[in-house]
């Protein structure tokens, strides 16, 4: 396992980090295909044997059981200052007024939820999962200093939002002495290049380390484009975000069918080959219900691909309206 430092921080986070959606009661939350803790405390075990240091999950995951799940079996299997833990604050966790957002009541509330459920004393990634359009950026950035300095959180982090957006974040901070953010965790594969044009480039500039989400967009650059699997079917945020440019899509599929065939390796390890490589990037999210899905994505960190390789994986690519924000 290589280990890097994360954005402008001391801190030591693995090339790889294991997202934590797939871990929870299928019945509660929206996802009806993730595992029990029966079945995710191996794959947990497994990232852990693999080097992989950096676990990020959400409070909105499986309705909180994703975070217990999480918390159980890092603490069964590892010490608690081995590893870096990420989660995540925004989403709906309860109905009515305040049961969502980035309010201060909010942000309090939630984080004090999310310690209890990891059963640690701290979390050392607090992370806005989106921008909320109703709060003042000024309210969320100061309750998020707040919890930094009271020692609950380490170091926060955003998530999907337009380039200018962040950057407002991260000058409004500065101007008024408070914490930063240190990491953006958007959407970026081989079907979605849209941030190259504006997100990047800015955390390249300011250091901030990017660790995107769907590294292999849902599965979708993984398999021949006509196949499916389980998640695909019932996984309704994953229909809106690849629907738009299908027939360039599936060039691209094809295209690391075929430098995977030409490989000898599977075509996860192409598709993750290329983010890795890719400028700018600090640690994607790898989702894992299968052990394979681990060591594809471990084998993927020496697959060096040549420049004549990236060019024809990306050359199908057409411009695509932004998914994924919402």
């Amino acid at each position: 396992m290589d280990y890097v430092k994360f954005g402008n921080t001391g801190l030591d986070v693995s090339r790889l980090c294991l997202g934590c959606m797939t871990y929870g009661i299928s019945d509660r939350g929206a996802h009806a295909w993730t595992l029990d803790e029966e079945k995710s405390r191996p794959l947990i075990k497994q990232a852990i044997e693999l080097g992989i240091n950096f676990f990020d999950t959400a409070n909105v995951y499986s309705d909180g059981t994703s975070e217990e799940i999480v918390g159980r079996a890092l603490k069964d299997f590892t010490r608690r200052d081995d590893v870096v833990l990420a989660t995540k604050v925004y989403n709906r966790m309860r109905r009515g007024p305040n049961g969502m957002g980035l309010s201060r009541k909010a942000i309090m509330t939630e984080v004090d939820h999310s310690l209890r459920r990891l059963g640690t004393d701290y979390i050392d990634l607090y992370q806005i999962h989106r921008l909320d359009k109703t709060t003042p950026i000024e309210e969320t950035l100061e309750a998020l200093h707040d919890v930094v300095k009271a020692g609950k959180v380490r170091y926060i982090g955003a998530s999907s939002m337009y380039a200018w957006q962040f950057s407002k974040a991260l000058y409004t901070s500065r101007l008024n002495g408070w914490t930063e953010f240190v990491s953006m965790q958007n959407h970026v594969n081989l079907l979605n290049r849209e941030e190259e044009r504006e997100m990047l480039p800015l955390c390249v500039d300011q250091k901030i380390a990017v660790m995107p989400w769907s590294p292999l967009a849902r599965g979708r650059l993984t398999r021949a484009w006509d196949q499916t699997s389980e998640r695909q079917k019932t996984d309704e945020f994953g229909k809106t975000l690849y629907v738009q440019s299908e027939e360039s899509d599936r060039t691209i599929v094809e295209q690391v069918a075929a430098t995977a065939r030409a490989r000898g390796v599977p075509q996860a390890q192409v598709a993750m080959a290329w983010l890795l490589q890719k400028k700018g990037i600090t640690s994607p999210i790898i989702g894992a219900s299968k052990p394979v899905h681990l060591t594809d994505a471990v084998a993927a960190l020496s697959l060096k691909l040549t420049s004549e390789e990236i060019a024809a994986l990306e050359a199908p690519y057409v411009p695509h309206a932004v998914a994924g924000f919402g």
